[in-house]
């Protein structure tokens, strides 16, 4: 739950408390076998739950892995609602990345699960597809919000969907390297520091990498 929202009921706490559950079960069981070799009822039975349950809350077990928020598509408007919101003195690459920081430190402060959850679906082809493909609604709202943000129109102007994508591209980065450092680093300085970058045009950076820990 992130800041300004109305606290959850007890029941609605307890659904949130099982699908994290599932989550954390499933997420070590891939990381233990490889996803291939984990099945819904092991997951269920490792819950306390039955298979039923499980599919209450997620419509496969590749869903476990790739949908960290239990609405994917509410975060995305969320996203999208304090972008639009965002300082009219931010420009708009920044804007952007200032909306997407609150769920960038909800990764940091799921480090070892997040890390995990990355290295399943780089040893699983079929879960990069898919992850991709999932993408596009997301898109679409995001590329929307940074149109009006613009005043530009998102079917008719390159510009929304660009900055959509090198910010995008900025992030798939830092989390990249975050992953590759073991997470040693928090990925929120890591995606600043490209968020930087690309407001300064993408400059050679000269002298050594701080944020890697080296000297």
């Amino acid at each position: 739950m992130t800041e300004g929202e109305p606290p959850l009921g007890l029941r609605e706490r307890k659904k949130r408390e099982t699908r994290a559950k599932l989550v954390k079960i499933a997420i070590r069981l891939a990381a233990e076998r490889g996803l291939e070799n984990v099945t819904v009822d092991d997951i269920a039975a490792e819950a306390g739950v039955s298979a039923r349950t499980f599919f209450n809350y997620f419509p496969a077990k590749e869903d476990v892995i790739l949908h960290a928020d239990p609405d994917p598509i509410g975060q995305t408007r969320r996203i999208a609602a304090a972008l639009l919101a965002a300082p009219a003195g931010l420009s708009p690459v920044r804007a952007v990345a200032h909306a997407m920081r609150p769920y960038i430190d909800e990764v940091d402060d799921d480090r070892d699960q997040w890390l995990a959850r990355i290295t399943i679906i780089e040893r699983d082809p079929a879960l990069m597809v898919r992850m991709f493909a999932t993408h596009k609604e997301s898109e679409r709202i995001l590329v929307d919000a940074v149109a009006e943000r613009t005043g530009l129109d998102a079917s008719g102007d390159f510009y929304p969907m660009l900055l959509f994508k090198v910010v995008g591209g900025a992030m798939q980065a830092a989390t990249q390297r975050w992953h590759e450092l073991g997470g040693s680093v928090r990925l929120a300085e890591l995606f600043d520091a490209a968020i930087e970058t690309i407001a300064a045009g993408l400059p050679v950076p000269v002298g050594t990498a701080v944020l890697e820990g080296k000297t």
